[in-house]
């Protein structure tokens, strides 16, 4: 668990609709975040299905789901849940705050 928040973007670089990556600085866990119509929302940058970056991947603003293009698996960016198969399992949601100019993220699982 780290309690130290990693610097991902300035808040303006962000916009709705788009996403950006960042490495936790203590776990080293990737994380993407989303802009979802000016909410923050942050996932484990990796498909639960095959270990594949999800931020390759296609966002879908309308639905609020990201797709792994490796095999298609959907997640909801809200909650990482998995929305179709070949994923079952859901994606870890990483908590997000805009602070200071900037959007952070952290890995908080024990």
């Amino acid at each position: 668990m780290s309690a130290t928040w990693t610097y991902v973007c300035a808040s303006g670089e962000l916009l709705p609709g788009e996403m950006k990556t960042a490495f936790d600085e203590v776990t080293g866990a990737p994380i993407v975040v989303f802009n979802l119509d000016g909410e923050l929302y942050a996932l484990e940058d990796q498909c639960t299905h095959e270990e594949f970056e999800l931020s390759s991947g296609n966002l879908d603003p309308a639905e609020g789901s990201v797709e792994c293009i490796l095999h298609g698996a959907r997640f909801d960016i809200r909650d990482g849940r998995a929305l179709c198969a070949p994923a079952y399992t859901p994606v870890p949601k990483f908590p997000v705050k805009c602070e200071d100019g900037g959007i952070w993220a952290r890995d908080d699982r024990d």
